[in-house]
């Protein structure tokens, strides 16, 4: 058995691959637009790491989706926790569970999918602003 991809369906394409892309820091690597069901497919995956795919899926008709935390959430190891939390903040995203502990954080994608980041390695000795950031929301 191997591992292909998660899915998840995303209700807006740009401001997810915004996300994904831009401010998660994942890279396209595939597109399918299937015109006749009226859908695309993007799979995208981190630098160097193609098999750990993530399938978004668009539906070009608007749909509304709910239950995105009752899907769990996507993990992510990093090189450094604390710089990626900063370039997403910088980018206007929300950090749900600040890295306190130097080890793991929360974000949420445009359409509430939650998504954890993992410190590669040992936790990084703590800092502010993120040792005394509190929660924000849900994760």
């Amino acid at each position: 058995m191997k591992y292909l991809h998660t899915m998840v369906r995303v209700s807006d394409l740009e401001a997810s691959l915004d996300f994904y892309c831009n401010k998660l820091g994942l890279k396209e690597i595939k597109r399918k637009d299937v015109e006749a069901g009226r859908f695309s497919l993007i799979f995208l995956a981190p630098e160097g790491q193609e098999e750990a795919q993530v399938e978004l899926t668009y539906n070009w008709d608007p749909e509304e989706y709910s239950g995105g935390r009752n899907f769990g959430h996507l993990a992510y190891e990093v090189e450094d926790i604390y710089a990626l939390c900063q370039h997403m903040m910088d980018q206007g995203v929300t950090i749900n569970r600040p890295p306190r502990d130097g080890r793991m954080a929360f974000v949420r994608s445009p359409d509430n999918i939650s998504v954890e980041l993992l410190q590669k390695g040992d936790a990084l000795p703590p800092q502010e602003p993120w040792a005394s950031m509190p929660n924000t929301g849900e994760w």
